[in-house]
């Protein structure tokens, strides 16, 4: 699933290309994906003209100089593709811009569980689960105190709770499991009893987490292009369950659990 890492790379990627270019055709391949009536998104989008891309928790938000956005949510598997026409396209392509630039810009979805909206300029709260979000993490607007006075809202295991996007946006799987680690926070902790030194580091590592994850998913995305599945080698634990830890006085096998689909890899000794 794109995290917020992943979004803010895809975000500077079209930032670099698509400003100021326009939508000569559309084609639409797998309606279900588009939440917006077929007829309807194709004339919106075609001949309008994309300015600057901006981002939301897990959603891209493509702004039109109609006053539109073509925001989307990719879930699980949506993706991208920048490509020019005569390259292959991937399978379950959903939708194609051509663009005045001689390039198409793809939308592809392996399961199908991706949302793409057209809404107008302030009008984002329509789309379920957008006016639920949380701060964004790197914004100067995301204080200590804020994330503090926000965390104790909740209860349940810590995982589950930065994974709420209504605590903060833009965190997945993958990443909560990175954050935790660096913070020295078992998974399975419940909220409630984390002490100020485990909300101060927890603090922390969110934020330090994600920005050099951006930074260098960012580098790589400009450099090799848009990927089909995430870029994950650089995370140090999230799926790497048998391998040593990579604190230099620990070394001990990293645990992997599986539940409810989803795959939790900590440190049972670095994280208590």
């Amino acid at each position: 699933m794109p995290e917020l890492p992943d979004l803010e790379a895809y975000r500077s990627f079209f930032n670099r290309r698509i400003p100021g270019v326009g939508i000569n055709a559309v084609t639409v391949s797998i309606p279900l994906v588009v939440r917006v009536p077929k007829d309807d998104f194709i004339a919106t989008l075609t001949g309008n003209v994309f300015g600057e891309v901006e981002r939301r928790g897990k959603f891209i938000l493509f702004s039109l100089r109609s006053g539109d956005y073509l925001a989307i949510h990719p879930m699980l598997t949506g993706r991208f593709q920048y490509r020019r026409p005569q390259e292959k396209r991937q399978p379950k392509t959903c939708f194609v811009l051509a663009l005045s630039n001689g390039d198409e810009l793809r939308y592809f979805d392996d399961r199908r569980m991706g949302k793409v909206y057209l809404v107008k300029e302030g009008a984002f709260d329509v789309m379920p689960l957008f006016g639920e979000l949380g701060p964004e993490p790197l914004s100067e607007q995301f204080t200590e105190e804020v994330f503090r006075e926000r965390l104790r809202r909740f209860r349940g295991q810590i995982k589950s709770v930065i994974r709420n996007e209504s605590l903060v946006a833009g965190i997945g799987n993958a990443y909560a499991d990175e954050i935790l680690f660096a913070a020295g926070v078992h998974p399975y902790r419940k909220r409630a009893e984390l002490s100020p030194e485990d909300e101060s580091r927890l603090y922390q590592a969110i934020r330090s987490v994600l920005g050099q994850a951006a930074a260098i998913v960012t580098e790589r995305v400009e450099k090799e292009g848009l990927p089909v599945d995430e870029y994950r080698d650089h995370l140090k634990v999230h799926r790497r369950g048998g391998q040593p830890c990579p604190t230099p006085s620990c070394g001990k096998p990293l645990t992997e659990i599986t539940a409810a689909q989803r795959i939790t890899t900590f440190c049972r000794h670095c994280q208590k």
